[in-house]
């Protein structure tokens, strides 16, 4: 009998693959997001907030298309794996035989032929994402500079994913952001403040704001005086 995957039937260009479904999409954000990450399913179902039903099936579609790849290892491994990145698994640690000890991770397959293009067109639409929050921003208060750092720009080591300085609700905004949540399929860290503090804690060169200021950044708003930025 064959194998459950080998009955699913590609086109020629497998896209409708792709796209078919919201699921799908928010996959392929976080795993074009987070080249070289591996995640297990449940992780995966929490991160995209979906069914885990519905994640199994369309990582399978996506398994099928050559687009994620199983990856099995000891639970430890993945560990050090998961941790900051500086850490590499050892070579000597011994091979695990029983097949209880092993854990089923999934990550995205960077040789996929088209990788270099789904990833450019999932930061495009991001890119589209982050114009339509600043509009949402803009209709929520008062925005006198914006930054995207973080995550959006591939520095997880910074606090904050944007630096906001301006005048709001602090529960509207709050509401704002949980709602782009779940647009860009990941928690988004944010730093608010007023014109008047931004320039208090730029004055005692604050080490969090420049953290921010001296480190690669998209500017999406800036309104204020530009000798202090």
């Amino acid at each position: 009998m064959a194998a459950k995957k080998d009955t699913l039937k590609l086109s020629n260009t497998g896209l409708e693959q792709l796209f078919g479904s919201k699921t799908r999409v928010k996959l392929l954000k976080l795993f074009l997001n987070s080249a070289g990450k591996l995640y297990f399913v449940r992780e995966i179902a929490r991160a995209i907030n979906a069914q885990i039903n519905s994640v199994r099936r369309e990582l399978l579609n996506l398994e099928i298309l050559g687009l994620i790849r199983e990856v099995e290892m000891p639970k430890e491994n993945y560990l050090i794996a998961a941790g900051d990145g500086k850490k590499k698994i050892s070579k000597k640690t011994p091979k695990v035989s029983r097949p209880e000890m092993l854990k089923k991770f999934f990550q995205v397959n960077s040789d996929f032929i088209l990788f270099p293009e789904l990833r450019a067109l999932v930061l495009k639409a991001d890119f589209l994402l982050e114009k339509s929050f600043v509009r949402a921003l803009r209709r929520a208060g008062t925005v006198d500079y914006m930054a995207l750092t973080g995550n959006f720009i591939g520095l997880p080591g910074i606090q904050a994913d944007i630096l906001i300085v301006g005048r709001f609700n602090r529960r509207r905004l709050a509401r704002l952001v949980k709602g782009f949540e779940k647009d860009f399929g990941r928690p988004i860290n944010y730093s608010v403040m007023t014109r008047q503090e931004f320039r208090y804690r730029k004055d005692i060169t604050d080490r969090f704001l420049y953290s921010i200021l001296e480190n690669k950044k998209i500017v999406m708003v800036n309104e204020l005086d530009k000798k202090i930025i």
